[in-house]
């Protein structure tokens, strides 16, 4: 995802966004080039989606794996990949875990993995990106584009280089086949189309080859 412009530090003030010229000269833009790996521990994929009209069930994936290439000379040539189980879905409520696994929803069984590939990346301004790839859910294939706020870069108390982000998108879930409702006696159905994609990312660095 090469979306990320400089470093920022606690006694560093930001500064206002800088030009693609320079952008693309700042060595601490430059330093991120590499490869990262998306942890888990302190990562979070998550989703919003409206209840019976009135509410919001909020869940996330517990199992996923993913991995970053940052290109600091040339932003645009950043990558992205991400693979999520689909079995570790959470919601807090066991039945309804067990539903959303099912063919009703998900189809975990058949369908274990939800993947996203990175096709392009852009800054929008500031501190903020948007990153397009394809998203694949019950083996179906659609475009998906997710903005991005970078949260910068530090080295941890084990000498680990990190990079974080948080980022959210919207879809219908329709689109992935997921159609399964219920009619409200009220009006309305039991979940909306609509589902609000979550990211929150931290990222570490590979050390380089010996």
């Amino acid at each position: 995802m090469a979306l990320f412009n400089r470093k920022r530090t606690a006694d560093t003030a930001v500064t206002a966004p800088a030009t693609a010229a320079v952008l693309d000269a700042d060595p601490g833009f430059a330093a991120l080039t590499g490869d990262y790996t998306i942890d888990p521990a302190h990562s979070s994929i998550g989703f919003t989606v409206r209840h019976a009209m009135v509410t919001n069930v909020r869940g996330a994936f517990g199992v996923y794996e993913g991995s970053l290439h940052l290109d600091g000379s040339e932003p645009a040539r950043s990558t992205a990949s991400l693979d999520v189980t689909i079995a570790s879905i959470d919601t807090g409520i066991a039945d309804r875990d067990g539903h959303l696994r099912s063919a009703d929803f998900f189809d975990a069984e058949t369908f274990p993995l939800m993947t996203f590939r990175s096709t392009a990346a852009e800054r929008v301004g500031g501190d903020r990106y948007r990153i397009t790839g394809d998203l694949t859910l019950r083996d179906v294939t659609k475009p998906l584009t997710i903005d991005l706020e970078f949260h910068g870069s530090a080295t941890d108390v084990y000498g680990a280089e990190r990079v974080g982000f948080e980022g959210s998108a919207e879809i219908l879930r329709s689109d992935w086949g997921l159609t399964w409702n219920a009619a409200l006696e009220t009006g309305g159905v039991m979940v909306s189309d609509k589902v609000k994609l979550t990211f929150d990312i931290s990222a570490v660095k590979a050390a380089p080859e010996a």
